[in-house]
């Protein structure tokens, strides 16, 4: 009988703002072992192909076949992991725009997701990581309850419906509770 694949949940993140170009990504075992955090700056690098970055880093960083649960704020890599990869794949990474065939957006990022989703089983989830969502609850477990932040991503993650909690946030946990967890197979 072989040995299950170890287990992964892998956080990634760009900023946008006072330092552009910074992503970052934490991948935390199933086994409790401390996380791995990698983060750096691309000055020349921003937007959703910074987004794809920080994902590609941290599969990359994965040393052996992995069950990884990717938690992304980015709908970008969410669809493109949901819908683009098998068609680029098939289309030797080319889409049809306006009648014609045109490279992949970060085509070359795109196939290195593809590459690593060869070995490791992925499930993606979007999550916000952004300031009006990081604060956010520790688990019930009778003791005093105090507050962590998710801006390193390491705190406790809980639905994003139940970190809102003020005006509007109210409509949009509705929302969401009638959605449901997005979720990449």
């Amino acid at each position: 009988m072989m040995p299950a694949s170890p287990e992964y949940q892998l956080y990634s993140e760009s900023t946008k703002g006072d330092q552009p170009g910074r992503w970052r990504f934490v991948l935390r075992a199933s086994d409790g072992s401390d996380p791995l955090v990698a983060e750096d700056v691309e000055p020349d690098v921003q937007g959703e192909r910074l987004e794809l970055l920080s994902v590609v880093r941290g599969l990359e960083a994965l040393d052996q076949p992995s069950r990884v649960t990717l938690m992304t704020p980015s709908v970008y890599v969410r669809e493109g992991i949901r819908y683009g990869l098998e068609e680029w794949r098939s289309n030797d990474w080319q889409w049809e725009s306006f009648g014609r065939m045109v490279p992949v957006k970060n085509g070359d990022l795109w196939q290195r997701v593809d590459r690593a989703m060869g070995f490791h089983e992925v499930e993606c989830h979007t999550r916000r990581f952004d300031p009006p969502h990081q604060t956010v609850s520790p688990p019930h477990n009778g003791a005093a309850a105090s507050t962590r932040t998710a801006a390193g991503v390491l705190g406790w993650l809980i639905p994003p419906w139940q970190r809102l909690v003020a005006g509007s946030g109210r409509r949009i946990a509705h929302r969401l509770r009638e959605l449901g967890r997005v979720a990449c197979a």
